[in-house]
Order: structure tokens, then sequence, then C-alpha cells
């Protein structure tokens, strides 16, 4: 027996009622999560697009609402790796 997705939208929808959860969730909801914490958990975003099928990596950043915590750890490693790279002594002579 076959389940259509119009069953299963209108099942999710009794459950996030009953849950008392937003009526902006919807199934979606659970492929955007899917994709973001696939790129929050350090996983390859070329891998994460081949994942989710899309064609273009843009299409795959659309669904990545990242955390404000993981951008700021993002922001911190870059900056500190950027720091430590402008304070290494210079290397071989210079004229």
């Amino acid at each position: 027996m076959r389940i259509g997705c119009q069953r299963l939208n209108s099942r999710f929808i009794a459950y996030r009622k009953a849950l008392g959860l937003d009526d902006g969730l919807d199934f979606h909801s659970f492929r955007r999560s899917y994709v973001t914490h696939l790129i929050e958990d350090g996983w390859d975003p070329r891998f994460v697009q081949e994942q989710v099928g899309h064609e273009h990596a843009s299409t795959t950043s659309l669904y990545t609402c990242v955390s404000s915590d993981f951008r700021t750890r993002t922001l911190r490693r870059h900056l500190d790796s950027t720091l430590a790279a402008a304070l290494q002594p210079p290397t071989g002579r210079q004229a």
C-alpha cells in the first residue's frame, strides 16, 4: 500500500498542531535542517550539495540556516588563523 504525499502532509499537520508547533514548520523544514546540521557538523559542502541533489551550490546555500553560535565559531577560527599568519616572522632573505 502506497501512502501519498497529501496523506503524509495532513498527518504531519495534525501532529504539529497537537504539539503546538509553529505553522511555518513543514516537511521541507526537515530537508533544510538536514543540510544545516551537515554543514554545522563540518561535512564538505560539495558532499552536502550532492546529498540533497542540487545542481548548484548556491541552491544548497539557500537551505543552510546556521546558528549564530556556528557563525561566531567559524569567524573566530578564521580570524585567529589570519592573525597567527600575520604575526609569523618573515621567512627567507629580504633585499
